[in-house]
């Protein structure tokens, strides 16, 4: 009677648990829960979503649809190397005080246009005397340089090719903090071109730490993507396969990454790659104003609840912002309805315009929110004029009096900058010409009918030279 129960039991259970997983193998798949808000304890809104499973990162598409637009980029740069050996030895033995090397580089590139025209970074082709392109199926291009732009590290080149695959451009204002993205590029050569990494978007509108400051216009996105040298150049793209920045730098003690890299967004090398092909130089945009972001002191000053936006220490006289009526001490919060917390996020959104442009600036001041018009101006500064800060505006570059000749304070992001121009570069000869003062390099260079030659020395100490035409 006893086993009868127990079999009678057992057949039940097992019924019961066969009827069980036929209905957890028929049912339908569960959907996502649709976003939801939830409110904090201090009122604040907040967002949680219950996200399925065709949610989670899958790059498969991204990664296909954009590798074969990654070029590798190697280039080849001519160095002088100077002798420091006794004159009356180097004559006794026939030496020379100089001799010419050539060095390899190398780095990466996007390829944006079918017939040719590829992305990278300024210092991946600065000074180069030529390039060869390496397309994804190994077929190799020489390439020529159309424009460069120190100032955003973006150059254009361009090779003699059609139908080409290409990497279309995103919105990078869009991206959001923890968007998954890709980085394509060669690091460490060509062995490794067409590497993919992933990681997601660390921070936005990023300078970056204890920088030296070679690139004026910083607004990084900054990702957690592995970088290493050779993905200079490369491609950062969304899940969609869209190109949102070009891979430029990673801060690292060791020259290897260490977990931090940084992109140019895709909206300002949009912008600086359409002026290069349209007018063969970037048409920059002025506000006219000096200043930083907001610290804490000037938002308890002001009465802000957080500190965000620009302060205006300085307001150029006749400058855009002045003829708007912004002034001194005045908080910039707003551009054309993008919230500017930062000094990096103000330049990244004027130097999305053009000069003539027309954009509604956002401004705090004493209290109250002022809605002003401004009309950019030209951002290239006329040769000879003088800063406030005393320094002389020399072909986008800024000079001052030196010991023994005349030093770029900041090589800028003109025809200066462009030919080899570099920041602490003492300038002690035009056209052969010995220079003491600002002024004398823009005499001397007014009196060329055709180009500028400049000797000199650089920041540590090494005798160099450059030129560029004059028009």
């Amino acid at each position: 009677m006893k086993q009868s129960v127990l079999t009678t039991i057992l057949s039940v259970a097992c019924s019961a648990l066969v009827a069980l997983v036929v209905v957890k193998t028929s049912a339908p798949k569960a959907t996502a829960a649709a976003p939801t808000t939830t409110y904090s304890i201090d009122g604040s809104a907040y967002r949680t979503v219950n996200l399925s499973e065709t949610d989670y990162p899958d790059f498969t598409y991204a990664a296909e649809s954009a590798v074969d637009a990654v070029v590798f980029v190697k280039v080849t740069v001519k160095t002088t190397q100077q002798y420091n050996i006794d004159p009356l030895f180097r004559y006794f033995f026939g030496l020379p005080e100089s001799q010419e090397r050539e060095q390899q580089g190398s780095g990466s590139g996007v390829i944006i246009r079918q017939d040719g025209y590829i992305v990278t970074n300024n210092h991946v082709v600065q000074g180069a005397t030529k390039i060869e392109v390496t397309l994804n199926n190994n077929k190799v291009y020489t390439a020529s340089v159309i424009g460069t732009d120190p100032a955003t590290d973006v150059a254009l080149i361009k090779i003699d090719a059609d139908g080409l695959p290409i990497v279309p451009f995103g919105d990078s204002d869009n991206l959001r903090l923890g968007e998954w993205v890709l980085a394509i590029g060669s690091p460490l050569g060509e062995q490794l071109k067409g590497t993919i990494t992933a990681g997601i978007v660390s921070a936005k509108g990023r300078s970056m730490p204890n920088y030296s400051g070679e690139f004026k216009i910083e607004s990084f996105i900054q990702t957690d993507a592995a970088v290493n040298p050779g993905n200079s150049g490369g491609a950062l793209v969304n899940k969609k396969g869209e190109l949102v920045g070009i891979n430029t730098a990673i801060v690292s003690q060791t020259g290897a990454y260490s977990g931090y890299s940084f992109a140019v967004p895709s909206n300002m090398v949009k912008k600086v790659v359409s002026d290069l092909i349209d007018f063969g130089s970037v048409k920059r945009a002025m506000l006219g104003i000096s200043g930083g972001t907001v610290t804490d002191e000037i938002a308890n000053k002001n009465k802000l609840s957080s500190p965000e936006g620009v302060y205006v220490a300085e307001v150029v006289k006749g400058g855009a912002a002045d003829k708007a009526g912004i002034k001194a001490e005045d908080i910039i919060t707003e551009i054309d309805g993008t919230h500017i917390s930062t000094m990096p996020q103000l330049q990244a959104k004027v130097n999305s315009f053009h000069p003539g442009d027309k954009a509604t600036v956002k401004v705090l001041r004493g209290g109250k929110t002022l809605e002003l018009d401004v009309t950019f101006q030209d951002g290239n500064i006329e040769n000879g004029t003088v800063g406030s800060d005393g320094t002389v505006a020399f072909y986008g570059a800024q000079l001052r009096e030196a010991k023994d000749g005349v030093e770029i304070v900041s090589a800028g992001s003109g025809k200066l900058a462009a030919a080899g121009g570099e920041d602490g570069f003492i300038i002690r000869y035009v056209n052969d010409q010995k220079v003491s003062k600002p002024q004398d390099v823009i005499d001397i260079a007014k009196k060329s009918k055709r180009s500028i030659f400049i000797e000199g020395v650089t920041a540590s100490g090494k005798p160099g030279y450059f030129g560029f035409g004059k028009d």
